[in-house]
């Protein structure tokens, strides 16, 4: 190998290190934006390694907010031109965070008339606050009557104590049996514990919520 060459491979070796060590997530991709290969930041923005990047779509894993962008990005590297090109993305975190940023690609090749590559950094902005979940809504009723079963109340004992019938207390589990696709007394109270209907490490057993749904 003529001193050239040697010195070639020595700084391909070096920019490979760098590529691999740098923070900043990093990506290398074809002209149509499938990945070549992508550093440990950027494989860690998806949940996985950089081995696994190779031949996704870039757009695929990082959404595009505007479709337009994209579409003024395809049409000026169809034209050879060599600018650099911003897309808003937003993405799913591994964590289940959805974030958002901004992609910045750079064509890069060799020679003018070779065909670029591009050379893509991600830009973390920010994440969006997930919304607090709909709490689950029982009614008044509904929610005495697991209280009551949560305690080891029969059905007649649950009768009583809320001036109803069997029947009347029976209609009311057959109901959220089949809301909650439970099929004995003690997946309806594990459920109504794991909804949050009925308050945890409280005794004797009590209804969380008497909204009415």
């Amino acid at each position: 190998m003529d001193a050239g060459r040697a010195d070639g491979v020595v700084w391909r070796n070096r920019a490979l290190t760098l590529f691999d060590r740098v923070t900043v997530p990093v990506a290398v991709c074809d002209v149509h934006g499938q990945v070549v290969m992508a550093n440990p930041a950027m494989a860690a923005e998806c949940g996985t390694t950089p081995g696994r990047l190779r031949g996704r779509d870039v757009l695929e894993l990082f959404r595009p907010q505007e479709a337009g962008q994209v579409e003024r990005i395809a049409e000026a590297l169809r034209l050879r031109h060599r600018s650099r090109y911003q897309v808003s993305v937003r993405w799913r975190a591994p964590g289940g965070a959805e974030r958002y940023g901004e992609l910045t690609a750079d064509p890069v090749s060799d020679t003018v008339d070779e065909t670029p590559a591009l050379l893509v950094m991600l830009l973390v902005q920010g994440e969006s606050t997930a919304p607090e979940p709909e709490p689950v809504r029982v009614t008044p009723v509904e929610g005495r009557v697991l209280a009551l079963l949560a305690g080891g109340a029969t059905t007649a004992a649950a009768a009583r104590e809320l001036g109803l019938s069997k029947d009347g207390v029976t209609y009311h589990l057959r109901r959220l049996s089949a809301r909650w696709h439970t099929a004995t007394r003690t997946e309806l109270v594990a459920r109504a514990y794991a909804l949050g209907v009925l308050a945890p490490g409280v005794w004797p057993p009590e209804p969380r919520t008497t909204e009415t749904g």
